[in-house]
């Protein structure tokens, strides 16, 4: 049995969580495997889950409340060894400067739109591999 991606996504919110899983889907596509979600929604469980666990991408939102996603991007890209790809969520379009500066290898604004999330998760996956 092929295992799937195993994606670990930050938020504190549950809607967002829900809207970027629905977002994907159960697999990035027909006949492949299952992807393995785990969600956290404090920054201590996701400092704490990306240092102990091996994953092959990183979901941030970058407006959780108390600590923001592009500030913890930066962080774990400069304290987690060989740090998976990671995909910031942003409050808006024009926020994408900030999401370069977080190191961000790929970034997907709000109004959170499901093709554009799937298409992002799917991309940052296939150049990661």
């Amino acid at each position: 049995m092929t295992t799937g991606p195993r994606v670990l996504l930050y938020s504190d919110d549950a809607t967002v969580r829900e809207q970027v899983r629905l977002a994907v889907g159960p697999r990035l596509g027909a006949g492949a495997a299952e992807i393995a979600w785990t969600e956290v929604a404090t920054r201590d469980r996701l400092l704490a889950a990306a240092d102990g666990r091996r994953f092959d991408l990183l979901i941030l939102d970058g407006e959780a409340d108390k600590a923001g996603g592009m500030g913890l991007c930066r962080q774990l890209k400069n304290e987690v060894y060989a740090c998976p790809p990671v995909l910031v969520l942003t409050g808006r379009a024009q926020d994408a400067w900030l999401a370069s500066w977080s190191l961000a290898d790929s970034v997907v604004p709000r109004p959170l739109d499901a093709f554009a999330v799937q298409r992002a998760v799917a991309e940052t996956l296939s150049q990661a591999a």
